[in-house]
């Protein structure tokens, strides 16, 4: 059910309050000096059906752990038509996400007139706002073929548009537990998040009606994947990718963008900012004039001045650093994935409603990590946790997936030492280190 945000904080500051005093919200705690049980946490880099392949034989350390992800409770019929495209698809995470961004890029490019990236941005946002509402991308562009501004509500952003920054003003997050060593959907609660008054009011160009039999002066659009195909996210792809295909497929169906197809060219971001350089270099000598990724926060922050430089647009379906969006980004970086800053309040609601008092709060050192980290602890504070009863710890992602694993023994024994009685993890693929060292040094997971 969607949960109402203002019920929720009400609830949540009132159960913060009476667990500092009297330890009442929770119901399995222990004196400090004893042995206890830890709650394990993750986020929208390991809260995947997938995840837990990459502890291996020990997969059930995941039983019990919760967390949460952006994710907009998803229609039947969208799930069955990219089981279409991948009926192996386990996860669905970021789907809907990677579907709107290519939508509303095409329909920016019909309403432009253009395949030129520098028309295409004075769009983008204006087709999430102030239009003739649509829902599909046949009826969104029929509408643009016809030189009609349009509102495009898809699969994930349904309640509001784009801000002046270029991404959600609200999101809807769900609360995510494993049972065993998969995903119980029935557990599962969403919780929305944002601001619609926060929705870009800003009027775009008048928008071009296509002439009879298309524009004949335009190159087709070519949009060009910068996913995470291999590295620490690759668990992470295949519900991507599955959008990715759908969405061409059925935008193609609809007749394309400037009445011809659109082209897809694939294009990996390897978790790794050598390959993802290599892939964004091939992307501009092929003529792409989007960019759909990088799947890391991380890396769209580092490939971003050779994007702007080359003269096109990155639009991420799955980047959630707060930091992004005040970057200096000269109009030409756009998200369907919400900012970390909504993330943080979701996630610390989880915390204070199982009522645990010591949090160890450990994250990968990179702009998605580091971020997110603080937007929680900044949360937890305002709840009431102080100070004292937080712990952060960042590690050193590993360079590429030919690296060593991570070494977290000495960061579990901190929190140990510590007497967490919660460990919230943010991490990819590797974050699968930090729960084997928090086992393997004695740390009691809750299961």
């Amino acid at each position: 059910m969607l949960v109402s945000r203002r019920s929720r904080v009400t609830t949540l500051a009132a159960c913060a309050t009476i667990l500092l005093a009297t330890s009442a919200c929770g119901d399995d705690k222990a004196d400090e000096g004893s042995a206890q049980q830890v709650r394990l946490y993750g986020t929208d880099g390991n809260m995947y059906n997938a995840f837990p392949a990459e502890l291996k034989e020990r997969a059930s350390l995941v039983d019990g752990m919760k967390g949460t992800t952006p994710l907009v409770p998803l229609p039947d019929d969208f799930k069955n038509r990219l089981r279409a495209i991948d009926p192996a698809l386990k996860d669905y995470i970021y789907s809907g996400e990677t579907y709107d961004a290519i939508v509303i890029t095409v329909l920016a490019s019909q309403l432009a007139g253009s395949t030129d990236p520098a028309a295409i941005t004075k769009q983008i946002t204006a087709v999430t706002n102030n239009g003739q509402r649509c829902e599909d991308p046949a009826s969104c562009l029929a509408l643009a073929r016809n030189g009609q501004d349009i509102e495009y509500r898809g699969v994930s952003l349904n309640r509001a548009g784009f801000t002046d920054k270029g991404e959600p003003a609200t999101a809807s997050y769900a609360t995510l537990t494993f049972d065993g060593d998969r995903i119980n959907d029935g557990k599962t609660e969403f919780v929305g998040s944002g601001n619609e008054s926060a929705a870009s009011t800003e009027t775009p160009p008048k928008p071009k009606k296509q002439r009879p039999g298309g524009d004949t002066d335009q190159k087709p659009l070519i949009l060009g994947g910068l996913l995470p195909k291999t590295g620490d996210l690759a668990f992470a792809y295949p519900p991507i990718a599955a959008g990715a295909a759908l969405a061409i497929r059925e935008i193609n169906a609809a007749g394309g963008a400037l009445g011809k197809p659109v082209t897809w060219l694939d294009g990996d971001d390897g978790t790794n900012l050598a390959v993802a350089k290599s892939t964004v270099a091939k992307h501009v000598t092929d003529g792409v004039s989007v960019i759909i990724g990088s799947g890391s926060s991380g890396i769209s922050r580092a490939v971003l001045p050779d994007v702007i430089e080359a003269g096109k647009i990155l639009f991420s379906p799955c980047n959630t650093a707060s930091s992004l969006t005040d970057i200096d980004d000269q109009g030409r970086f756009f998200r369907t994935a919400p900012p970390d800053s909504l993330q943080g309040r979701a996630l610390a609601d989880v915390i204070l409603r199982d009522g645990s008092q010591k949090i160890a709060i450990v994250a990968r050192k990179d702009s998605y990590g580091e971020g997110l980290q603080g937007s929680v602890r900044d949360e937890l504070t305002k709840a009431g946790i102080a100070d004292d009863r937080l712990k952060l710890i960042t590690y050193e992602p590993p360079a590429d997936a030919t690296a060593p694993p991570i070494d977290f023994s000495s960061g579990a024994k901190e929190i140990k030492a510590f007497g967490a009685d919660a460990v919230v993890v943010i991490g990819f693929g590797e974050s699968a280190q930090v729960i084997r060292a928090l086992a393997d040094s004695g740390v009691q997971i809750r299961h």
